[in-house]
C-alpha cells in the first residue's frame, strides 16, 4: 500500500492559472521523494493539496487507503516545514517546538521529553528561552525542523526549507536531513528547485514542469538518462552541451553527425535515424585530445578558462555553439584550438522539435 497516492490530480486557480495537470504519483511508505522543477511548475501546490491547505479542482489524494478529501488538515498525520519557517514570533523556541504536541493535548511530561530530546539533537538546547527574532537564519531553520520532529508524524512535508541559508549552512543541513530520514524513516516529500538538494536527498526525484510530471526515477537515472531536453538541461553543473545538427547515413558506411562544416563518425548503436537531431554531451563526456582525429574529434576555439582550484572549466566555441568541458590538466592558452573527442557511450539524443529523448 502506498503512503500517498495522487490520482489524476488537477488544480486551476480562480484567475485561470493551471497549476497541476493530471498528476499521477505513488509514494511508498518511508520513501524520500524530491519534487523538483522551476518556479511555478506546481510542486508547492501539490504539497499544499496533500497538507489540506488547498483543494484540488479534480482528482483524488489518498493517504494510505483513505480519501483525504474528507479530512481536515489537523486530521492528516503530517506536518509541514515552510520556506519562511512560519515560526510563532511571540513564542519561545521551547514553545514553538512544543506547539504541535500541546495542540494534540499530549501530557506535559511527554511534551517536555520530546522537545528537549529534539533540541539536544539539533543543537538548540541553549536557545530554548529565546524568541525567533533573536535567532540566526540557520537557528530558525533548525527550530522549524525541530517542530516537525517533535511531533514526528507519518508524513513529513518540506517546502524549499534551505533556500534562505548560505551555501555552507545548506550543505550541513542537507547532511542533517539525510541523517534524520535514515533514523526516522518517515515518508517525506521535499520541494526544491535546487538540483543538488534533489540529487543528494531524494531516493527518487519527481521532475515537474508546467504542472506535469516529466520524469520520475532515482537520481542516477534522472542524470544519466534524462527523458527530455528539459530534464537534461535542468540537472548538471555546468549544464549539458547541446549541439543541433544532422544525422546523415550513406549505404555501406557508418552514420555521421554533421555540425556545420564538421562531421563525426557515429557508432551504429548510438545513432538515431537520419535527419535533424540534438546531441547532448555533458562536460565530463568530452575529452580534450592533443591533435585532430578526422571523424573522431571536433575542432573548437578556447574562449575562456575558469579555474576552480581542483579542476578547470574550459569554455569553447564550435560552429556557432558554446561548449564547456571540465579538466584537471593544464589549460591551453585562450584563443588556441582545442580538439574534443566525445564519449559516445554517454551521449544523449533529443528530438529538436519536441525535446523528447530519441
Amino acid at each position: 500500500m502506498s503512503a500517498v497516492s495522487f490520482q489524476n490530480l488537477s488544480k486551476t486557480f480562480p484567475d485561470g492559472t493551471r497549476a497541476l495537470r493530471g498528476v499521477d504519483l505513488e509514494i511508498a511508505e518511508g520513501e524520500f521523494i524530491a519534487l523538483v522543477g522551476p518556479s511555478g511548475c506546481g510542486k508547492t501546490t501539490l504539497l499544499r493539496i496533500l497538507a489540506g491547505l488547498e483543494g484540488p479542482s479534480s482528482g483524488t489524494v489518498l493517504i494510505g487507503d483513505t480519501d483525504a478529501s474528507g479530512l481536515e488538515p489537523g486530521e492528516r498525520d503530517l506536518a509541514m516545514v515552510f520556506q519562511n519557517y512560519a515560526l510563532f514570533p511571540h513564542l519561545s523556541v521551547f514553545e514553538n517546538l512544543a506547539f504541535g504536541l500541546r495542540a494534540r493535548k499530549r501530557p506535559k511530561d511527554e511534551v517536555d521529553q520530546a522537545v528537549r530530546g529534539v533540541a539536544d539533537r539539533l543543537g538548540l538546547s541553549g536557545l530554548l528561552k529565546r524568541k525567533p527574532g533573536e535567532l540566526s537564519g540557520g537557528q530558525r531553520q533548525r527550530v522549524a525542523l525541530g517542530r516537525l520532529l517533535s511531533r514526528n508524524p507519518a508524513i513529513h512535508l518540506l517546502d524549499e526549507p534551505l533556500s534562505n541559508l548560505d551555501a555552507n549552512l545548506r550543505s550541513s543541513m542537507r547532511d542533517e536531513l539525510a541523517r534524520l530520514h535514515r533514523e526516522h524513516g518517515r515518508t517525506t516529500l521535499y520541494v526544491t528547485h535546487d538540483q543538488v538538494e534533489a540529487m543528494t536527498l531524494g531516493q527518487r526525484i519527481c521532475v515537474m514542469n508546467e504542472g506535469e510530471i516529466v520524469q520520475l526515477g532515482p537520481p542516477s537515472e534522472i542524470y544519466g538518462r534524462p527523458a527530455t531536453r528539459f530534464v537534461a538541461e535542468f540537472f548538471g553543473s555546468p549544464a549539458i552541451n547541446l549541439l543541433a545538427g544532422q544525422v546523415a547515413a550513406e549505404e555501406g558506411k557508418d552514420p555521421r553527425f554533421l555540425l556545420g562544416g564538421q562531421a563525426l563518425d557515429l557508432v551504429a548503436k548510438t545513432a538515431p535515424t537520419p535527419g535533424p537531431a540534438l546531441l547532448g554531451l555533458r562536460p565530463e563526456s568530452l575529452a580534450a585530445v592533443p591533435c585532430s582525429e578526422p571523424g573522431s574529434t571536433l575542432e573548437t576555439t578556447l574562449d575562456r578558462v575558469e579555474d576552480l582550484g581542483d579542476s578547470r572549466l574550459l569554455r569553447l566555441s564550435c560552429e556557432s555553439h558554446e561548449l564547456v568541458i571540465r579538466t584537471d590538466g593544464e589549460a591551453p592558452a585562450t584563443g588556441s584550438t582545442v580538439h574534443l573527442r566525445p564519449d559516445w557511450e554517454r551521449a544523449h539524443w533529443f528530438d529538436p522539435s519536441s525535446g523528447a529523448r530519441i
